[in-house]
C-alpha cells in the first residue's frame, strides 16, 4: 500500500477511535457539530457572531433555539473556545481518580440506553419523594427533584427548594426561578432544555441553608441524577451548591467564574444563586459574563438580541 495512503488511514482511525472513546465516556451519540472556532478556521473571511450584548436585567430575552442540540466535538478533535485558563476541553473527560474531587467516589453504574436512563430518572424521583435520610422530610409538604430534560447538555444546580417549591413540588418556581427562566432564555435555550435541580430535595426549615449532614444524605440522589443525564456543562448557583458538588468550603465571591471540574471531567462553572441577584442587581453583569463563558465552553454563540 502507498505510504501515504497508509497514514492517511491511520490518522482516520484514530479519530473514529477518539470519538467512540468520548461517545461512550459521556453518553452521548451521533456525529460532532462544528464549534465556532472551527466555522471561523474553515471560513476565515466570513463574519463573526457577535458574542457581548448583554440582555438588560434579562428582561428582554432572545428566542429559544429551535434546532435539535446535538454534541460537541470530541476535546482530542476541537480547540476550546474557552476562555478557562485550565483548558476545561482537554481534561474533562479524564478518568475521576485524575481529580482532587474524584478520590473516593463510588463509581455509579449508568445505563446505556436513553429509554433505560429515563425509567431510572422517574424511580430516583419517587425514591427521593419517600425518602426519610434526614430530618428535613419531617416538615416538607413534598420533595422536589427536578425539571427539565436537559436535552441541551446544560444543568443548573441550587441549593434547596423553597416555600414555592415545596409547594409546587417544582425547583426554581418562585422569584429566583422566574429570574433563572429568563437567563435560560437569553442564553438562547428553552426552559425545558435545561436540567434543574438542587443540592437537597426538601426544604430547610425557614429556608436555612442546609446542614452537612442532610447535603450529605442527599447527595447521592444529585450523583445519580448528573450521571444520568451526563451533561456537558453544570452551572452551580450559589455556594451552597458549589459546596455539594466541589466539596470545597471557599466562598462564592472567589470561585464565581472560575472553571472547576466535577469528579474529574464535567467543567462546573461557580456563579451567583438567582436569590442573590434579586436582592443585588448590580451582580447581574458578573453572572452573564459566566453564562457567556458557558456557551463557548459548550461551542454555542450568543443569540441575536431582538429589537
Amino acid at each position: 500500500m502507498d505510504p501515504e495512503l497508509s497514514s492517511e488511514l491511520s490518522e482516520i482511525a484514530r479519530a473514529i477511535r477518539a470519538q467512540l472513546e468520548w461517545q461512550l465516556a459521556s453518553g452521548s451519540v451521533g456525529l460532532p457539530r462544528s464549534t465556532p472556532a472551527d466555522l471561523a478556521r474553515a471560513a476565515p473571511d466570513a463574519p463573526a457572531v457577535a458574542a457581548s450584548h448583554a440582555p438588560a436585567e434579562y428582561a428582554e430575552p432572545a428566542r429559544p433555539r429551535t434546532e435539535s442540540p446535538k454534541p460537541s466535538a470530541p476535546p482530542e478533535a476541537r480547540e476550546s473556545a474557552s476562555s478557562a485558563p485550565s483548558r476545561i476541553d482537554a481534561v474533562m473527560f479524564a478518568k475521576p481518580a485524575a481529580s482532587p474531587e474524584a478520590v473516593g467516589a463510588p463509581p455509579l453504574v449508568i445505563p446505556v440506553d436513553l429509554a433505560a436512563r429515563v425509567r431510572r430518572l422517574e424511580v430516583l424521583a419517587d425514591e427521593a419523594r419517600a425518602c426519610t435520610r434526614c430530618v428535613l422530610h419531617v416538615e416538607r409538604k413534598q420533595a422536589v427533584f427536578a425539571r427539565g430534560t436537559g436535552s441541551s447538555g446544560l444543568c443548573f444546580v441550587g441549593e434547596g427548594p423553597g416555600a414555592d417549591e415545596d409547594e409546587q413540588g417544582f425547583p426554581f418556581v418562585g422569584a429566583a426561578g422566574q429570574l433563572l427562566d429568563r437567563m435560560i432564555e437569553a442564553m438562547g435555550l428553552s426552559r425545558d432544555e435545561v436540567y434543574v435541580c438542587n443540592i437537597v430535595k426538601c426544604r430547610p426549615p425557614k429556608n436555612r441553608k442546609p446542614e452537612p449532614e442532610e447535603m450529605a444524605s442527599c447527595i447521592p440522589y444529585l450523583e445519580e441524577q448528573l450521571g444520568l443525564i451526563a451533561p456537558q456543562v453544570v452551572v452551580a448557583l450559589g455556594a451552597t451548591a458549589v459546596q455539594g458538588l466541589l466539596g470545597t468550603s471557599e466562598g462564592i465571591t472567589r470561585l464565581r467564574g472560575k472553571w472547576k471540574l466535577y469528579r474529574g471531567r464535567i467543567p462546573v462553572m461557580p456563579t451567583f444563586h438567582p436569590a442573590y441577584l434579586l436582592r443585588t442587581p448590580g451582580a447581574k453583569r458578573e453572572v452573564w459574563d459566566d453564562l457567556q463563558a458557558v456557551l463557548r465552553q459548550m461551542g454555542r454563540a450568543l443569540p441575536e438580541r431582538r429589537k
